[in-house]
């Protein structure tokens, strides 16, 4: 998190609009950490973030609707992943799209997979640049107003740097746990 304050507060604008493509929680918030230490603009990274997001949902979504033959090779391994976001767009319908962009391992496969169903290419444009928003600027707010606090975990993190592999890990290994259970087939479905 340290390097992407220090990348950000040089390179800033640029490097935010690239990580925030594919998702990028981690470049706004720190983003948002910086325009409160007065070294970037708020306004402008939530622009930024938003405008950045929508365009890589949006990339997403039309090589999935629009090249499938060429893009059927790289989704062999998340067949299963694949699966699960087609079963939570099922399930919560509209609303995924949004709440997508904030849960890690999602970002990129719900655009993926409802660009692989008949789901309106204008429609879910329209609900991926209003979810962008949503999301850049609840980042962005949040991690303004909460920069004194961030900024007090990164100094402690500076000073017991064995901290952060650990919290890492744990966070991985809850994705892939849940995922793993999310995608798992259930005897039931095995015997029919």
């Amino acid at each position: 998190m340290q390097d992407m304050l220090t990348s950000l507060s040089t390179y800033g604008y640029l490097i935010l609009f690239f990580y925030t493509l594919g998702g990028g929680m981690v470049a706004i918030i720190a983003a948002g950490v910086l325009s409160f230490a007065g070294k970037m603009d708020l306004t402008l990274c939530i622009l930024i973030a938003a405008v950045s997001n929508t365009l890589g949902d949006t990339f997403l979504f039309y090589i999935s609707r629009y090249s499938k033959k060429e893009f059927a090779p790289y989704l062999k391994k998340q067949r299963r992943n694949l699966a699960l976001a087609q079963i939570l767009f099922k399930k919560h319908g509209d609303k995924i799209i949004l709440i997508k962009k904030y849960i890690y391992g999602l970002k990129t496969l719900v655009p993926v997979a409802i660009g692989l169903t008949k789901y309106s290419f204008t429609k879910f444009s329209i609900i991926n640049v209003i979810s962008s928003i949503i999301w850049a600027v609840s980042l962005g707010l949040l991690s303004y107003y909460a920069g004194d606090f961030l900024m007090r975990i990164f100094e402690f993190i500076k000073i017991y740097p064995w901290v952060m592999p650990i919290i890492i890990v744990i966070l991985l290994g809850a994705i892939v746990i849940y995922f793993k259970k999310a995608t798992k087939k259930s005897k039931k479905a095995s015997l029919l």
